[in-house]
């Protein structure tokens, strides 16, 4: 059996061509889960922008959401970190589709490995301005003030800002990847085997001495996507 881990697929950020060709990969990636598979882990962002309210959640195509509850009724774990673009999930995801959420990071064992699974946003150092935005985004008042906006304001104006977002992400990933890849060693050395992070939308793999750090990439375009198994851990993609 095997585990696979995705991340960054942006659904709703392209066009409908884009969009289309996004869901058909998830759909592929999700047939391979089921052939082999026992554990999937979406680490974070699989949409460009989510956000819940009491009696409301985004109209999306169903098909990627289906898939996540098919795989759950065949008994497959399927765990979602939440990330910048989507960290306003609220019980959605868990009640109605049987997925076990992350606020920020969590810690696992897969096949004798010790791994680290986290989204990533924040954790360069000289990314400063975005840490301090995070903070102010993640604040349960702000989050309580913005649901009291109409459905049809908030999502829109959410939309719109996600795609800012995005692009500054996107402009500075050669920037960040070093930093990253220090954080990550920094995490090995508390005992883990494996750390797997997204967010820079920059597919990376780094074999220390002590342990192994992977970056999932992103699935909006050159669909990464990590398997591992008892033989080995593959940063793959699909065509």
């Amino acid at each position: 059996m095997a585990l696979y881990v995705f991340s960054d697929a942006h659904l709703g950020a392209g066009t409908s061509a884009e969009e289309a060709r996004k869901v058909a990969n998830i759909s592929t990636l999700f047939d391979r889960v089921r052939a082999d598979g026992d554990r999937l882990i979406i680490l974070g962002d699989l949409y460009d922008f989510w956000f819940e309210y009491k009696h409301a959640i985004p109209k999306v195509d169903p098909t990627v959401l289906l898939g996540i509850r098919d795989l759950v009724d065949r008994g497959i774990t399927v765990d979602y970190v939440a990330g910048n673009h989507d960290f306003w999930i609220s019980d959605y995801f868990a009640d109605y589709l049987g997925v076990t959420m992350h606020r920020d990071s969590f810690a696992t064992e897969y096949a004798g490995q010790r791994i680290f699974c986290i989204h990533g946003d924040g954790l360069a150092r000289s990314d400063w301005g975005y840490r301090i935005l995070k903070r102010i985004l993640r604040n349960r008042l702000n989050i309580w003030l913005y649901r009291k906006l109409p459905v049809d304001w908030a999502i829109p104006l959410a939309k719109a800002v996600s795609a800012t977002s995005r692009k500054h992400t996107g402009e500075r990933d050669h920037i960040w990847a070093g930093e990253y890849r220090d954080w990550a060693k920094a995490k090995l050395h508390e005992g883990y085997d494996l750390v797997l992070i997204g967010h820079l939308h920059a597919a990376d793999r780094v074999d220390f001495d002590h342990g192994t750090y992977i970056n999932t990439g992103e699935f909006m375009g050159g669909f990464n996507y990590v398997r591992i198994d008892n033989q080995d851990v593959v940063l793959n993609k699909l065509p």
